[in-house]
C-alpha cells in the first residue's frame, strides 16, 4: 500500500513539474516578461529578441486551398514550373550518384510511407520515369546511396539495402543498423542523413521529442542532437547537441562545415524563439532545452543545466519564430546568377504558433568567403489569403538539381516545383 501511495505521489511530482514546464502560472510570466528583451551578436549582426510572453502564445493553424493555376513566385529572371504533382505527402528529396530522383512520401497524422523514384535519361530536365520505388516503410525521411547501399531514415531506424546503380525497386528486407528513438512532439519524427564528403561518415538528425522536455529529460536521450556513425552502423557518437529539431543539412561549400536548419521551440510568444540555420561545431551544444541564443534562459528550465548554459553556442543566421524551417541546400551550381553561388536556400514550412502566419516560402540567405548574409525572400504565393489563413502549399525541403534548378518539396501542395534560371 505505502508503495502504491509512493507511486502516485511520484507520478503526481513528475506531472506538476512537466506541466510547470510547458505552463507557467501567470505570475512567473509577469516576471519573466518584467526582465525585458536581450540583444546578441549572431554571424550577420545584432538580433533583439522580445522578453518571453510578451505577447500571448496563440494557435494559428493554416487551412488549405488547391493550387488550381497558381504557382509560387519566384524573382524576377527565374521561372517556376511543376515538376510533378499528385504525390502522397512528398517530404524530401535526394539525389542519387547516377542523377536519380528518389521522394521520400511520409507525414505525420497519416503517412503514405513510400519513396518515388523519377529519372530523366535524356537530361533534358523532364523525368521519363516515374516508378513507387520502395513502400510499407515506417515515415521515411533521410535517403542516402553510399557504397552500393541504399540508405532509408525511417523515424525509429536507419536502413541499410544493397543497391545497384539504376534499380528501379528497393532490394531485400533491409537491415537496421541503428535503432532510434521513434515519434515526437509535432513534426519530430523526421531523421535525416547525410554522409562525409569521403564517405566514411554518416549524420542522422534526430528532433526533440517535446517542446521543452516537459516529459522529462529521460525521454529525450539521443535527442535533439545531430549523430555520426559509420556505414555499417557502429561507432555512434553525438556530433552536436541541443538543437531542438535540426532537419535540413548540408555541406559549406567553401569552409567544408556542416550546417543545419533548425525548428526551434513554441509558446513563448510571437516572436520567440527564432528558427535558425547555423553551422554545426563539432561537440557543440546549442541551448535546448534550457536556453537559447547562448546564455538566454527558458524561463520554463530556469536555474537547470548551468553547466551547459554556460557553453551553449550562438546559432550563426535568425530565419523568424515560428517559421518551422526545415529545407536546407547550399547552391553550388552554375546556372542561376552569380549572386546565388554558394548561398543556402531554406525551405520555411509555416507557423502554427503565431498570431500571424510566419514562414510559407524559401528564403535565400548569401554567402561570401563562406560567411553568411542577410536572409532574403526567394520563393513566395504559397499562401492563398494570410488573413484568413489560408495556403496554396507549404515548402519543405529544398534540392538544388544536376541541371542548376532548384526543386521545392510542396508537401501540403503534393507537388514538386522547379525553379529554372531564365536564360
Amino acid at each position: 500500500m505505502k508503495t502504491a501511495l509512493f507511486s502516485i505521489a511520484l507520478a503526481g511530482a513528475l506531472c506538476l513539474t512537466a506541466c510547470k514546464k510547458e505552463k507557467l502560472d501567470k505570475e512567473e510570466k509577469q516576471e519573466a516578461k518584467a526582465e525585458g528583451g536581450t540583444t546578441v551578436q549572431t554571424a550577420i549582426g545584432p538580433l533583439n529578441l522580445p522578453a518571453p510572453f510578451a505577447t500571448e502564445s496563440v494557435t494559428h493553424r493554416n487551412g488549405m486551398e488547391d493550387w488550381g493555376t497558381n504557382t509560387p513566385k519566384a524573382p524576377t529572371g527565374f521561372t517556376v514550373t511543376k515538376f510533378a504533382g499528385d504525390l502522397k505527402n512528398p517530404r524530401n528529396t535526394y539525389i542519387a550518384p547516377n542523377g536519380d530522383i528518389f521522394v521520400a512520401e511520409s507525414g505525420t497524422a497519416s503517412s503514405a510511407d513510400q519513396i518515388t523514384l523519377f529519372r530523366d535519361k535524356d537530361k533534358d530536365g523532364t523525368f521519363e520515369t516515374r516508378v513507387v520505388f520502395a513502400e510499407d516503410l515506417n515515415q521515411p525521411y533521410g535517403l542516402l546511396v553510399l557504397n552500393n547501399s541504399f540508405y532509408v531514415a525511417n523515424t525509429d531506424g536507419l536502413y541499410q539495402y544493397p543497391y545497384k546503380d539504376g534499380d528501379t525497386k528497393l532490394q531485400g528486407k533491409g537491415k537496421k543498423i541503428v535503432e532510434l528513438p521513434a515519434g515526437g512532439y509535432n513534426n519530430h519524427w523526421t531523421r535525416n542523413l547525410i554522409a562525409s564528403a569521403d564517405g566514411s561518415k554518416i549524420y542522422i538528425s534526430v528532433g526533440s521529442g517535446s517542446n521543452v522536455a516537459e516529459h522529462g529529460m529521460s525521454n529525450e536521450v539521443r535527442r535533439a542532437n545531430i549523430l555520426e556513425v559509420n556505414p555499417d552502423g557502429t561507432g555512434e557518437r553525438v556530433y552536436a547537441s541541443g538543437l531542438r529539431n535540426p532537419v535540413g543539412m548540408d555541406w559549406n561549400p567553401v569552409t567544408k562545415q556542416l550546417w543545419t536548419a533548425v525548428n526551434e521551440r513554441d509558446e513563448l510568444g510571437d516572436g520567440l524563439v527564432p528558427d535558425y540555420i547555423t553551422s554545426v561545431k563539432e561537440g557543440g551544444f546549442y541551448g535546448w532545452p534550457y536556453s537559447y541564443y547562448g546564455q538566454i534562459e527558458d524561463p520554463r528550465m530556469k536555474g537547470q543545466g548551468k553547466k551547459l548554459v554556460a557553453k551553449a553556442i550562438v546559432p550563426d543566421v535568425p530565419v523568424g519564430a515560428h517559421t518551422a524551417s526545415l529545407g536546407l541546400a547550399f547552391y553550388t551550381k552554375d546556372a542561376f546568377p552569380e549572386k546565388y553561388k554558394n548561398g543556402a536556400f531554406i525551405g520555411q514550412h509555416g507557423s502554427w504558433n503565431s498570431a500571424s502566419l510566419t514562414g510559407y516560402k524559401v528564403l535565400f540567405v548569401p554567402f561570401k568567403d563562406g560567411k553568411p548574409g542577410q536572409p532574403e525572400d526567394f520563393l513566395t504565393g504559397f499562401l492563398a489569403d494570410a488573413e484568413k489563413a489560408k495556403a496554396y502549399g507549404r515548402p519543405v525541403d529544398v534540392t538544388v538539381l544536376n541541371d542548376g534548378s532548384l526543386l521545392v518539396n510542396d508537401d501540403s501542395g503534393n507537388t514538386l516545383w522547379k525553379v529554372t534560371a531564365t536564360k
